[in-house]
């Protein structure tokens, strides 16, 4: 629900920490609350030729439906298995899945586990499908769950409510929320689990996104995963296992560390400065690159929520955030995702947006709209669409051009100003100083005019934005004002004019 995280997986085969990308692609994208219609014409038409190797969906499990209003976290709150949400139904999932695996973009769920929805939803008569329920008496018949399958009789606040966050025992048997919270220890709960999402393996999903995984004891989570079927052959090799990451919220050692730090470093508060990272990723505390998956927002930090507040950079921050998405895609740590969002009328109150509840674009009747693509590639009607602006399709087209090239060639003037490249194959210069980057520095890139992928893009012969001259030495010059609309230079091997 309201926490995220990186991938930290607990005491899972060294399988489960590859992704399965193809095509030597390294970057999923969240493309959260689209249309798996939607889903499954991006992947054709934008995320395979732009060279995505993945897509995060939401929650594709029956889930209340809360009139007039249809928050975004209503999806968040299930109460049967069937695969039926506003993003579709199973027929559409079905065919969005095939699509995009037939593409090459493999396909990741946001997998709500933990719990079924708040113990106040009632008798319910809204759903995503019709399915009857009754959260008062613990009663989900579509599963079928009962009041035996839950661990209130294990919670022994007054509330059953988790009142302290710190108490493993609170937060691993009580109500996150008020969420009901699931038995995972009895085989029957783990059986249901697991039978749910195998059938998403069975229709061809590469991994998942397991919601409030904090939440659970590591050992039911470990029973769950033994239970998961090995992934499709018709689009993996035989053998592999689910790619499984965690929403794990934990700013001490862990991945939320990383959306923080950065966020509070490109926007130079408490003394940060760009040239503290040329250390960045385990230098910095954080897990092994192998095990981490990283981002610079989710769904949840980016309206407030979990860890960070307002350190978190968003697309409301446009310039700061393609400068850190840019940096986070050079940089070889993790597994990258890139965001891609909705807007929404922010009412910040007391530092607090009171309407980080809002849904997605949507009609009177609370049907979400269809994603609208305009003339220029952007998106239209309500949907931001991040992982299409030109600087940061061009960066993940950059890693994975730098694929397996180590860090090299760190330069930084103490300050805001940084560069750094990957082998022979990319080289990034970022300026986030008040005055203006003006230097020569080594790119460790072959002699040669290079496209500068930020400013512009080579097409055919020519480029549309800057052009960068490198030496037979592999030096080049670099000026970029603080002004510009994004200072920050990207070259790599596929730029060469």
């Amino acid at each position: 629900m309201k926490l995220l995280v990186l991938a930290t997986l607990l005491g899972l085969s060294s399988a489960q920490f590859d992704p399965h990308m193809k095509d030597g692609r390294t970057s999923l994208v969240h493309l959260f609350e689209w249309h798996w219609a939607d889903i499954a014409e991006e992947c054709e038409r934008y995320l395979a030729p732009n060279g995505y190797g993945g897509v995060q969906i939401s929650p594709p499990a029956e889930s209340i439906v809360v009139y007039p209003w249809h928050p975004w976290w209503q999806r968040y709150q299930p109460i049967s298995y069937n695969l039926c949400s506003r993003s579709g139904n199973e027929d559409e999932l079905r065919d969005m899945i095939t699509r995009c695996n037939n593409v090459g973009v493999n396909v990741y769920v946001d997998a709500v586990i933990n719990h079924m929805c708040r113990a106040i939803a009632g008798e319910g008569k809204y759903t995503s499908c019709g399915s009857y329920f009754n959260a008062n008496k613990r009663d989900f018949p579509s599963v079928p769950y009962t009041a035996w399958d839950f661990n209130d009789d294990k919670c022994y606040t007054s509330s059953g409510i988790i009142e302290d966050f710190d108490d493993i025992y609170q937060a691993r048997n009580c109500r996150l929320l008020d969420l009901l919270d699931l038995a995972l220890e009895k085989d029957y709960v783990r059986d249901k689990v697991a039978g749910y999402m195998n059938k998403l393996i069975d229709l061809g999903v590469a991994g998942f996104r397991v919601d409030a995984a904090k939440h659970m004891w590591p050992e039911d989570l470990n029973a769950v995963y033994g239970r998961l079927n090995n992934l499709n052959t018709k689009w993996f090799s035989s053998g592999s296992r689910p790619f499984i990451f965690q929403e794990v919220i934990n700013l001490g050692d862990e991945e939320f560390k990383y959306t923080t730090k950065l966020g509070v470093i490109m926007r130079k508060w408490d003394g940060e400065k760009l040239s503290y990272l040329s250390n960045w990723g385990e230098g910095w505390g954080m897990m092994p690159s192998d095990k981490a998956l990283v981002f610079v927002d989710n769904h949840d930090n980016q309206r407030g929520h979990g860890a960070g507040g307002e350190f978190i950079l968003t697309f409301w921050d446009a310039r700061l955030y393609k400068m850190a998405v840019g940096l986070m895609l050079a940089h070889p740590y993790g597994v990258t995702r890139v965001m891609s969002s909705y807007h929404w009328d922010r009412n910040i109150v007391n530092g607090e947006d009171e309407n980080d509840w809002i849904g997605p674009p949507s009609y009177d009747d609370g049907t979400t709209k269809p994603v609208t693509i305009n003339p220029d590639s952007s998106c239209g009607d309500g949907w931001v669409c991040e992982h299409r602006w030109r600087q940061i399709r061009n960066m993940v087209i950059f890693r994975n051009l730098v694929n397996g090239e180590p860090l090299s060639n760190w330069w930084d003037n103490g300050s805001n100003q940084v560069a750094f490249g990957r082998g022979s194959r990319g080289f990034i210069v970022i300026n986030n100083d008040d005055w203006t980057l003006d230097t020569t520095l080594n790119t460790g890139l072959p002699g040669g005019t290079y496209c500068d992928v930020i400013s512009g893009q080579k097409e055919g012969s020519s480029c549309t934005g800057k052009q960068v001259q490198v030496g037979g030495d592999g030096y080049a010059y670099f000026n970029i004002s603080n002004l510009e609309e994004d200072p920050f230079i990207a070259i790599h091997a596929d730029s060469k004019l």
